[in-house]
């Protein structure tokens, strides 16, 4: 009961803020904690919140009310390489950075 988001245009360290306040709970409790962070990942980690809980249901999990989080990983992407024109004709490199999210869930006994 995985889902993956692949290539999130944002870096890993602003998205892990996240996954370490979701870590652990319960599906109806992480996504209402996650409803009220005011942070730019809220929305496409719940998205992948929602994913999981629907393959769940499609490998056959009857009750979703007992499901919890059980890993998260926020690991990192493909950077994308940018330079910044700099005086005297020099260049500095801006790294735009990207992040893979994994959500995996259990079921409580």
């Amino acid at each position: 009961m995985k889902a993956f988001l692949k290539n999130y245009r944002q870096s890993p360290r602003k998205v892990r803020l996240i996954a370490d306040l979701v870590r652990g709970k319960s599906v109806s409790d992480a996504l209402t904690t996650i409803q009220f962070v005011h942070k730019r990942a809220s929305d496409p980690f719940a998205k992948v919140i929602k994913s999981a809980v629907a393959n769940a249901k499609d490998q056959g999990v009857k009750d979703a009310d007992k499901l919890f989080i059980k890993t998260v990983a926020v690991n990192k992407g493909t950077v994308l390489r940018r330079s910044m024109p700099r005086a005297r004709g020099s260049a500095s490199r801006i790294n735009k950075r990207n992040s893979h999210i994994l959500v995996e869930l259990g079921e409580k006994k």
